[in-house]
């Protein structure tokens, strides 16, 4: 595996010591089967820019969580056109870092990197609950004749029996989708975003409590106000906030075993959701490996 240096790499830090090292950041911008906004190739490329200026002290945790995570970030690699193969490439790199013991973070590309991360994850054959923060379900069998598209992401991945998965955000879904969820809701939980002022926080810890988890954020979860750079943009989605209380309860309560940010299609001359999607990033990696020693959930 082959690692950027600080000038390239995520949040611009040095770090030699590569058998220390906790995660290891993914940079895939595949964009395959995007459908509205274009982009999402470049996506990888400027969280990694917009790392560079965030500071690393965690007000959170009360100290700066690189210095003692050990973050690595994976030189690009070049992304096959035909969406399968490049999905197969990632998944090997996938479970390189899981070989390793290392904490594997993607940086997408659309959303349907997830599946790659899955399929490496899914060879262990321990049940795993994927969290996923996403303005739309995915639950679509195919998209425009594409059973591997980001509308169908969360459906290829519970292809496997031993996945569950857990919606936060979603408010944009088909009639065909819902028949689905219907039929698996015993697998498929979803919280509404139009009911997010009384979701029932109990009832999210009884789905993660003690769990294997992956994290995969869609950043149109976010409300649009906030994240206009992403392809399928939707009024009423998350803000900075809810957001961050949320991972903050998934970290206290689970096992983040893996994570991915994905959709951020940047817009020129616009540098603040670049900035976001990087700090979230951070954010993300720094509660899964750091915060059940530093403080509990309220």
């Amino acid at each position: 595996m082959i690692f950027e240096n600080e000038k390239n790499n995520f949040l611009g830090i040095e770090n030699r010591k590569t058998s220390s090292s906790k995660v290891i950041i993914v940079p895939f911008g595949l964009e395959n089967s995007v459908s509205y906004g274009k982009g999402t190739k470049n996506g990888p490329k400027e969280i990694l820019k917009a790392s560079q200026h965030l500071e690393l002290y965690d007000e959170d945790l009360g100290y700066e969580p690189s210095t003692r995570i050990g973050i690595q970030t994976l030189k690009a690699v070049p992304i096959k056109k035909d969406g399968t193969k490049a999905l197969n490439d990632l998944e090997e790199i996938i479970s390189t870092i899981i070989k390793k013991k290392k904490f594997p973070f993607i940086l997408g590309g659309e959303h349907s990197v997830t599946i790659g991360a899955i399929k490496a994850f899914e060879k262990t054959k321990r049940p795993i609950t994927i969290v996923q923060f996403d303005a739309h379900a995915d639950l679509r069998s195919e998209y425009q004749s594409n059973k591997y598209s980001h509308a169908s992401v969360m459906r290829r991945c519970l292809d496997y029996k031993n996945i569950n998965l857990v919606s936060i955000g979603t408010r944009s879904i088909s009639k065909d989708e819902v028949n689905f969820l219907n039929k698996n809701s015993s697998r498929i939980k979803i919280f509404w975003a139009k009911d997010k002022k009384s979701w029932n926080r109990k009832k999210l810890l009884s789905l993660i409590k003690g769990k294997d988890v992956y994290i995969t954020f869609d950043l149109d979860s976010l409300d649009p106000s906030l994240m206009p750079s992403t392809g399928t943009p939707e009024p009423g989605g998350l803000f900075w906030d809810e957001a961050i209380e949320l991972i903050k309860i998934i970290s206290l309560n689970s096992n983040i075993i893996g994570a991915d940010i994905n959709e951020l299609a940047p817009i020129k001359n616009l540098s603040s959701p670049n900035f976001i999607a990087a700090k979230l990033a951070y954010k993300i990696i720094s509660f899964a490996l750091c915060s059940k020693k530093v403080f509990k959930y309220q």
